[in-house]
C-alpha cells in the first residue's frame, strides 16, 4: 500500500547528498525533522559549524507524516500537565508552546510554500459522558493564560457537539514538509552541512564520533533529534510508543463537508482530528484517528476503521493519501529535552505534539549550547525520571504484548513453510528450534530475517500496511530485508538466506 503523506506528496524535494568521507563539526545533529533542522538553522546563524545527518530524506519520519497543526495546547490533555505539575509549570508550558507557534509563524513569512495560516482550534465531545474532559481543558487553558472560550457550536459540515465546545483562538496550520525544505535551504545557506541517506550505524558518545556507511563525523557536541534517542537510554523505559493513522480525502468545490480553516478535535471512543488543506490546485480534508500501540495492533484494520469513520461523517469522498506517524509519550506528560547521562543532547517524548515541542527543543538546546540555560530547561531535563517508576511503566505498557500471539497479526501460522508463503503473506517460521520472520513480496521475492529486535531482544511483529517488522517494546521498525526504518535500534535484523533455512 502506498503510504506517502499528502505533505510529502505535494512538497518540493529536498535533494541533499549523502555523507562522503570524514567531517568535523562543532555540533553534530542526528535527524532531519523539525527539531534537527530548526536547531541546525539556529546554530548556523550563530556561526557554529554544523553537520546534520538524516537516515532517509528530510521529513520522512514524524514531521512529514504529521497533521500540520500548530497549537499551544496538548493533544493528550493540557489539564493533565496542570494536575501533575501545578499551575506555574502549566503556565510555562503554555508560554513556551505559544512562543514556538509565533517562531514558526515568523519563519514562514519568508517561506511562502509552507502555506501558514492562522486559525482557531475546536475541541468537543462525542457523547455527554466525555464532556468532563472538554470542561477540564477549558478551565486549565484559561488558567494558564490561553485565549480559551466556551462556545456551543462548531462550523457546518463537522460532526455535531454533544455539549459545550472549547474554542482556542490564535492557533495555526501549515505545510510541514514544505516548511522543512525551506528551513533546510536556509540552514545550508547559513553554512550548515546537510546530508540525507546517511544513517548512523555506530555512535560513540565518549569520543563524539558518529559513523555512517559513507563516512564519519567527529564533533564537540552531539544532538540526537531522532524522536527517540538511538541506542539504549533510560528514558525509553518510560515512553510507550504509538502510531497514529491519517488519510487525506479529496474535497470538491462547495462540498458540504468543508468546515473551512481550523483544527477540529472530536474527542471520544472514536477520536477524530480534522482540517483542510489547499495544495497543488486541489483541496483536501485531512483526518487522523485513534492511536495504536506499535507492534501489537492490526495496522490494516486501524486504517480501514479510520476511513470508515471519515466516510460515515463526511460521505464517500475519495481517499487520495494514507499514512501514519510514530510517537513516544513522556511518563509525566512532558517531553525529555536536554543533556542525558552520556553527555549528548536528546529531545524525545513529544507524544503527538511534536511540531511545537520539536521547535521548543531546538530553541532550548541552541540557547544551552550558547551558554544560556533557561529555567524551563530544568523542568524538561531527561534525568528527572525515576528508574523505579520507569520499570513499573514499561511493565504496564507491555503486559499486553505478552498476551498477544504472533499469529494474531500475521497472515500465516508459525508452522508454515517458506515454500508455502503466498505473495503478500508473512509468517514466523521455526526451523530446528530457531525462529525467522519471513515475507514474500507481491512479485514473489522471499525475505527472511531474524525476528528478534537488536535493540533489547523483543520479538518483532508484521505491519501489513507499511510492509515492515515492528518492535512492540520501544518502537524500532525494519524493512522486509531487515534494514532499520526508525527507532532506537542502530543495526537491522540479521538477513537469512531462504535456502539455508528450508
Amino acid at each position: 500500500m502506498d503510504t506517502l503523506s499528502v505533505w510529502r506528496g505535494t512538497a518540493a524535494p529536498s535533494g541533499f547528498a549523502p555523507l562522503a568521507g570524514p567531517q568535523t563539526a562543532d555540533v553534530l545533529v542526528i535527524g532531519g525533522g523539525i527539531t534537527g533542522l530548526t536547531l541546525a538553522l539556529l546554530l548556523a546563524e550563530q556561526g557554529r559549524q554544523v553537520v546534520l545527518l538524516e537516515a532517509g530524506t528530510l521529513g520522512c519520519g514524524a514531521t512529514g507524516n504529521s497533521t500540520g497543526n500548530l497549537y499551544e495546547t496538548l493533544a493528550t490533555g493540557f489539564h493533565a500537565v496542570a494536575d501533575h505539575w501545578g499551575a506555574d509549570v502549566a503556565r510555562q508550558v503554555r508560554a513556551e508552546r505559544r512562543a514556538a507557534v509565533d517562531f514558526i509563524s515568523q519563519r514562514c513569512d519568508t517561506l511562502p510554500d509552507a502555506s501558514l495560516r492562522a486559525c482557531p482550534l475546536y475541541l468537543y465531545a462525542q457523547e455527554p459522558r466525555q464532556q468532563a474532559f472538554v470542561d477540564r481543558e477549558i478551565a486549565a487553558l484559561a488558567a494558564a493564560g490561553a485565549r480559551a472560550e466556551r462556545v456551543r457550536v462548531v462550523p457546518a459540515g463537522l460532526p455535531a457537539p454533544q455539549g459545550d465546545v472549547l474554542l482556542l483562538h490564535d492557533q495555526a496550520q501549515f505545510q510541514p514538509q514544505a516548511y522543512l525544505v525551506g528551513l533546510a535551504r536556509l540552514a545550508a545557506a547559513a553554512g550548515a552541512q546537510l546530508h540525507e541517506q546517511s544513517r548512523v550505524i555506530e555512535l560513540d558518545p565518549k569520543t563524539r564520533v558518529a559513523i555512517t556507511d559513507g563516512g564519519f563525523v567527529r564533533a564537540q557536541e552531539i544532538v540526537m533529534a531522532t524522536h527517540t534517542p538511538k541506542g539504549v537510554h533510560l528514558v525509553q523505559a518510560e515512553m510507550p510508543v504509538h502510531r497514529e493513522y491519517a488519510i487525506a480525502l479529496a474535497l470538491p468545490a462547495g462540498a458540504s463537508a468543508d468546515p473551512g480553516p481550523g483544527t477540529f478535535w472530536w474527542h471520544g471512543d472514536e477520536r477524530l482530528s480534522m482540517r483542510t488543506l489547499d495544495a497543488s490546485g486541489r483541496r483536501y480534508l485531512v483526518c487522523a484517528g485513534q492511536q495504536q500501540k506499535v507492534g501489537i495492533h492490526n495496522a490494516r484494520a486501524s486504517l480501514l476503521a479510520l476511513e470508515a469513520l471519515a466516510h460515515r461523517q463526511f460521505g464517500a469522498l475519495p481517499v487520495t493519501h494514507r499514512w501514519s506517524a510514530q510517537n513516544y509519550r513522556g511518563a509525566d506528560h512532558l517531553p525529555y529535552i536536554g543533556r542525558n547521562q552520556a553527555g549528548c543532547f536528546i529531545a524525545t517524548g513529544f507524544a503527538t505534539d511534536g511540531l511545537i515541542w520539536g521547535t521548543v527543543a531546538a530553541r532550548l538546546i541552541a540557547d544551552e549550547l550558547q551558554g544560556h540555560k533557561p529555567a524551563f530547561a530544568d523542568v524538561l531535563k531527561p534525568n528527572r525520571l525515576s528508574p523505579v517508576k520507569g520499570a513499573r511503566n514499561i511493565l504496564e505498557e507491555n503486559v499486553t504484548v505478552v498476551k498477544q500471539l504472533v499469529k494474531d497479526y500475521l497472515t500465516s501460522r508459525q508452522e508454515e513453510k517458506l515454500s508455502q508463503l503466498a505473495p503478500g503473506d508473512s509468517a514466523i517460521i521455526e526451523v530446528e528450534g530457531e525462529s525467522f520472520a519471513a515475507w514474500r513480496s507481491p512479485e514473489g521475492e522471499l525475505f527472511a530475517v531474524s525476528n528478534v529486535c537488536p535493540h533489547l531482544g523483543c520479538k518483532v511483529h508484521w505491519n501489513s500496511v507499511e510492509t515492515s517488522w515492528d518492535c512492540p517494546c520501544h518502537g524500532s521498525r525494519f524493512r522486509p530485508d531487515g534494514r532499520v526504518i526508525e527507532g532506537p535500534a542502530l543495526t537491522g535484523l540479521e538477513r537469512k538466506h531462504p535456502d539455508s533455512i528450508g
